[in-house]
């Protein structure tokens, strides 16, 4: 994102600034051209943070700042719970798993484990998996704010799919796009720096791809493969209600979250910088707690029973899917 060159913040304004993953509510003490004899240079802004010592002063550039508006504010509530949270769990003593319990992160790796673990038992595949950790490790990971409605939404999901055996209606009645569509009218008037506007439809438009890649390859339970198939072949006619649509023509709300539960994992197959990752972070962050807000208008298609037909095509395959893991949830 190429930086602003004209002046959105004005000095004394009232402001959240970034300091790594956390909004931090600051004032803006002076600016300045990033380079004095280029007035065509972007901005910076000399900051103090609320409630810390002047040694905390820093120079910032534009994009790590954002207007102290009550949806900024919220958000900054709930990245700093997520990072006590994050901080919490990292410094206590780990989890124990459960026991017999349908502990769905476990269930990737167990399929994983039978199909994708390279040269098992020669020194050249040890050595290869240890560099691809380390390699892993090494990329920006990212935790997606999930708030706790659409968490419980997650888990209603798992349970009427896995355990009570229905599958979603389709084709929703707010499909994907559509509610991509809602939020960006929502958030157009918001962004009033064009450069913010084109994140904006940048993010938008990686969501759409991500969701149409990865929901036939990670986003669905076992059991709703055969449904999948059907619909398929619906959008692959050349009659009919759905034919010539994409799977976010079809799929709505209940397949969209799984997708940013996945998210991270994504995301971490990516070269992104910091930068980005924060940005991106963000964005992402700021949608689902809009669809929280917003989840008695998208949410309500419900589930539907299927036939002992179906039952029976999808006899032994009633495991999870690859890419139903929640490990967001905890």
């Amino acid at each position: 994102m190429a930086p602003a060159s004209h002046m959105s913040y004005t000095k004394d304004e009232r402001v959240l600034c970034f300091h790594h993953e956390i909004l931090y509510e600051a004032k803006i003490l002076d600016l300045r051209h990033v380079d004095p004899d280029d007035r065509k240079s972007p901005f910076e802004y000399l900051i103090h943070y609320k409630g810390w010592k002047n040694t905390w002063d820093d120079w910032v550039p534009q994009d790590r700042l954002r207007k102290f508006t009550d949806e900024n504010r919220e958000l900054a509530s709930t990245l700093r719970r997520e990072a006590e949270a994050t901080f919490r769990q990292k410094s206590g003593k780990p989890v124990p798993k459960k026991k017999g319990g349908s502990d769905r992160s476990s269930a990737r790796g167990s399929e994983e484990r039978q199909s994708s673990v390279p040269a098992r038992g020669t020194k050249r595949g040890r050595d290869n998996e240890i560099e691809k950790e380390e390699h892993f490790y090494m990329r920006p990971s990212i935790r997606i704010v999930i708030p706790d409605s659409l968490k419980c939404l997650l888990v209603d999901d798992w349970e009427y799919i896995t355990k009570n055996h229905q599958t979603v209606n389709l084709p929703s009645r707010t499909p994907v796009n559509q509610i991509l569509d809602a939020y960006r009218e929502e958030e157009k008037p918001k962004r009033a720096m064009p450069s913010d506007l084109d994140v904006l439809d940048e993010v938008l438009a990686g969501i759409r791809e991500y969701f149409d890649k990865a929901l036939d390859k990670i986003l669905l339970y076992r059991f709703e493969r055969e449904q999948w198939r059907s619909i398929k072949k619906r959008m692959d006619a050349t009659s009919g209600e759905i034919a010539g649509k994409i799977p976010s023509d079809v799929y709505g709300p209940e397949h969209l979250i799984r997708l940013f539960a996945t998210m991270p994992e994504l995301i971490a197959q990516t070269n992104m910088d910091l930068q980005s990752t924060t940005r991106l972070r963000e964005e992402l962050s700021k949608f689902t707690m809009w669809l929280s807000k917003n989840s008695e208008r998208y949410f309500g298609d419900g589930y539907v029973n299927v036939s002992n037909e179906y039952i029976q095509r999808a006899k032994g395959n009633l495991d999870f899917a690859p890419g139903t893991a929640t490990s967001q949830l905890g």
